[in-house]
């Protein structure tokens, strides 16, 4: 089914920010995606996020690969640039849209398969530039489109529909953007809106490139042998006039991680995922301090949240390239062309 717009009809007046838009102003079409859906959630929080900021959409540019994820810029800020990529290529058309116009604050949105698979190189280098931009990964462990194939950041254990359980070792986006001198490295749950806001903001604000790892439920965890609601049983106890897909409706997680102890999510599945803020006193300055906390609790079975790593000191992709402070398209045409002597100087070195 194509989206569709969402009616503008506030039942009461609406706050506005600092450019008087309303929250309405952030949003986009109406989800196609299963009810339930923890990417859903995210969106609800990068429209809270930008209208908080008070970001004019025209400034802003979504970005996204192949999968669920990538159906959701579809779903947030309509007045913004949109370009939709080829599997696991986000990251570089990224790229390319930030040297051409460094005035545009770009919004990526992906998948742990389309950026931990197909597309782990181009993620590997656009981390490596620094290039400044917003990168979300809604991490679900699966291949939703497909019918629930397991990705790359499976855990060890998790069993697909069909199939085996996973037996090989899952690739942890923060773990890599660590080893790889990210500068800004963050997880969360898709559910914690209040934890996840205040990280898409800082994500905003920061010079250079912002990984955010979510963790987002997939509703179709839930078709397996035994279920009532899988595919097959209604297959086999409806009476049906055509054959389609069933995904039942479901209710969105949420849950507050907070700020001491931990916290237990059941997932629709029935599997428990325990997460962990980060506690006060937390150093995400410290890269190798950072990396430590983070095994020392995943060996314990927790997933820990917040802002995990920062490094400010570093510099964005621009600054290392010496590029224009406007974007291309603003620069006359005899800056463009320096004219022919300097070209020949130019080429010069490469004789």
């Amino acid at each position: 089914m194509p989206s569709i717009t969402k009616p503008l009809i506030p039942l009461a007046p609406l706050p506005t920010n600092d450019l008087g838009l309303t929250i309405r102003d952030y949003e986009g079409a109406m989800s196609t995606l299963c009810a339930g859906c923890g990417h859903d959630s995210i969106t609800a929080a990068i429209v809270q996020a930008f209208w908080e900021l008070s970001m004019p959409p025209r400034d802003i540019a979504k970005l996204s690969g192949i999968g669920c994820s990538s159906k959701t810029p579809t779903y947030f800020i309509r007045g913004a640039h949109g370009f939709n990529s080829a599997h696991g290529r986000m990251a570089a058309i990224a790229t390319g849209a930030a040297a051409a116009n460094r005035e545009l604050t770009l919004l990526g949105v992906s998948g742990d398969g389309d950026s931990l698979s197909i597309g782990i190189g181009h993620l590997a280098h656009a981390i490596r530039r620094n290039v400044k931009m917003v990168y979300v990964i809604e991490n679900n462990g699966v291949y939703g489109l497909t019918k629930g194939q397991l990705s790359a950041s499976a855990d060890i254990g998790t069993r697909p529909k069909k199939g085996e359980a996973n037996v090989i070792a899952p690739i942890d986006p923060i773990m890599l953007g660590l080893s790889m001198g990210a500068t800004f490295l963050a997880r969360s749950f898709s559910g914690d809106k209040e934890q996840l806001v205040p990280i898409l903001k800082a994500a905003v604000a920061h010079n250079g490139f912002a990984l955010i790892d979510v963790i987002s439920p997939c509703v179709t965890f839930n078709d397996h042998e035994g279920s009532t609601k899988s595919y097959r049983f209604v297959r086999e106890h409806e009476v049906k006039e055509v054959v389609t897909d069933y995904v039942p409706v479901r209710e969105e997680i949420t849950a507050t991680v907070g700020g001491r102890g931990s916290r237990t999510v059941t997932m629709h599945d029935g599997s428990v995922l325990t997460f962990r803020a980060t506690p006060e006193g937390y150093d995400p300055t410290n890269r190798l301090s950072v990396e430590a906390y983070i095994r020392d609790h995943q060996r314990h079975g927790e997933v820990v949240t917040g802002l995990l790593y920062l490094d400010e000191s570093g510099s964005s992709m621009h600054e290392v390239n010496h590029t224009p402070t406007h974007a291309l398209a603003k620069i006359p045409v005899d800056q463009l062309c320096p004219g022919s002597a300097v070209l020949d100087d130019l080429m010069s070195d490469f004789r």
